[in-house]
């Protein structure tokens, strides 16, 4: 009898199911969006039931055709810091989930700042304090939600990051789990310890009682028919978080490989061991995966405008009708015309972590086209992910062979070769576009022993090629000359 693997990549913006046999090799794919809610300038919300049922919706469509008598399982891969506080009584979430992207927690991480706490923080779950991670997003629901503090007191709530939520509504409210990798983007968990940390949740008045179980990304996380959609349950076994299923996904599973997923923002990990290590300024240490009784640890760079920053040219500005032409307005021209476009929408992320920053566009002038503008929002994608790589490496001190890339705006061969150009060093394009759910599919299969190592497992991965940089250094260092002037001025 076959056996297949039904993977749900539960991204920022859209619900994915996805169909793999235990070769690691997609077969079918089905997407379905969710809305975004914007209720505040800065606040960005979902609708976390509405998510939930976006799952069983995909899955059944993705099981339409499928062969309903062979042996299934399921994995999940999802946005991270986003997180949702639920009543444990009637199933409802007491509010919206505060999307990773939401600034409101700025104040209430600023004024912890300003006590001193940083360094605890840093310390104990390898964080900054920060909006975009999930604590400040539970402490400002449980403070602003009449009622929520005390109902979180009496042991009434939960809360989780999404695949929480999910596991809790697919396993009818049986599992209350996490994985170490979306716990250890929380703020709460000793990354140390793989424990909620007493400390951090006292620190963001949460309750130990709403905090899910930990589990390795491996473990075996409970069992669901999906709404019904099986007649018997099926094993929810591998979970992480998007950007760590991206990283094993990629197969990084040795020290000094590092991958970067294009995403609505983007991530930049690098494995660093089995040994956790303080991060270079600007940066912050997770938990890369855990699995086969290890657990791997990464430096992690993340960027909050990347692949959002071509949707907003597209929707808001209604500069162009699908991202895929970008491309061939950035190549028309010669060069950027001296324009830089920096992305802070939502603040700047590693390794600057200056929320206080807006978008702006640097260096117009009359004779400023639409096609310098358009590559200029191309470029910033590129120059982003050069300062976090240059950061993990000239300054920890590692070395990397190549950069395993993911993600959508990696079928962009302008912005690929351009990265390459900056990175100074090759850039490998994996074939498989879903690599976090490939990730997840991965532990999965670890943790049903179909493959019994890493090394069997790294053998599957294949790869488009490697783009080398092209011979043009001194001209790429003066356009990343150019990009930083453009930074320090918005930051000073």
């Amino acid at each position: 009898m076959n056996n297949y693997i039904i993977a749900i990549d539960q991204s920022t913006s859209a619900t994915k199911a996805m169909l793999f046999n235990e070769q690691c090799e997609m077969l079918q794919r089905v997407n379905v969006e969710h809305h975004q809610y914007y209720p505040k300038a800065g606040w960005v919300e979902h609708d976390a039931e509405e998510i939930y049922n976006n799952v069983l919706m995909a899955v059944k469509e993705l099981m339409r055709d499928a062969d309903m008598e062979a042996n299934y399982s399921l994995a999940i891969t999802n946005q991270r810091e986003t997180v949702v506080v639920w009543d444990k009584t009637t199933g409802k979430p007491v509010y919206n989930a505060v999307v990773w992207q939401c600034m409101r927690g700025a104040e209430i991480c600023n004024k912890l700042k300003a006590e001193g706490y940083g360094p605890m923080v840093m310390e104990k779950s390898g964080l900054l304090i920060d909006p975009y991670f999930a604590a400040s997003g539970a402490k400002w629901i449980l403070d602003n939600v009449e009622g929520a503090k005390e109902k979180a007191e009496r042991g009434e709530l939960l809360m989780g990051t999404m695949e929480s939520w999910l596991i809790w509504k697919l396993t009818d409210g049986k599992r209350h789990v996490s994985d170490y990798t979306n716990a250890s983007r929380t703020m709460l968990m000793n990354i140390h310890t793989l424990q909620w940390d007493d400390d951090l949740l006292k620190l963001f008045g949460i309750p130990r009682s709403m905090m899910p179980e930990l589990l390795p990304c491996d473990g075996v996380f409970g069992e669901t028919t999906i709404g019904g959609i099986f007649n018997k349950p099926i094993t929810i076994a591998g979970v992480l978080g998007d950007s760590h299923g991206a990283l094993t996904g990629q197969m990084c599973f040795e020290e000094g490989l590092g991958k970067a997923t294009y995403g609505t923002g983007s991530s930049v990990m690098v494995n660093i061991g089995e040994k956790a290590a303080a991060a270079p300024d600007g940066l912050v240490t997770s938990i890369g995966f855990a699995a086969l009784g290890k657990v791997f640890y990464a430096f992690e760079g993340n960027i909050h405008s990347t692949g959002a920053t071509l949707k907003w040219l597209q929707e808001q500005l209604k500069m162009i009708v699908s991202p895929a032409e970008v491309e061939e307005e950035a190549t028309s021209v010669e060069d950027n015309g001296g324009v830089y476009f920096v992305p802070a929408f939502a603040g700047l992320g590693a390794p600057w972590w200056n929320d206080s920053v807006k978008a702006a566009v640097m260096g117009m002038t009359f004779a400023t086209t639409r096609a310098h503008f358009l590559r200029a929002a191309l470029e910033s994608i590129a120059y982003q992910v050069n300062d976090l790589v240059k950061a993990m490496t000239v300054k920890a001190g590692i070395s990397l062979k190549e950069i395993r890339v993911d993600g959508g705006p990696t079928k962009n061969n302008f912005l690929m070769q351009f990265q390459a150009d900056c990175l100074r060093v090759p850039v490998n394009r994996s074939d498989v576009e879903e690599a976090s759910a490939l990730g997840a599919v991965v532990m999965n299969g670890l943790s049903r022993k179909v493959w019994n190592s890493f090394e069997e497992v790294a053998k599957l991965r294949h790869s488009k090629g490697r783009i080398e940089a092209q011979d043009n250094k001194v001209w790429i260092d003066k356009n990343i000359e150019g990009w930083h002037n453009a930074v320090k001025q918005l930051i000073k």
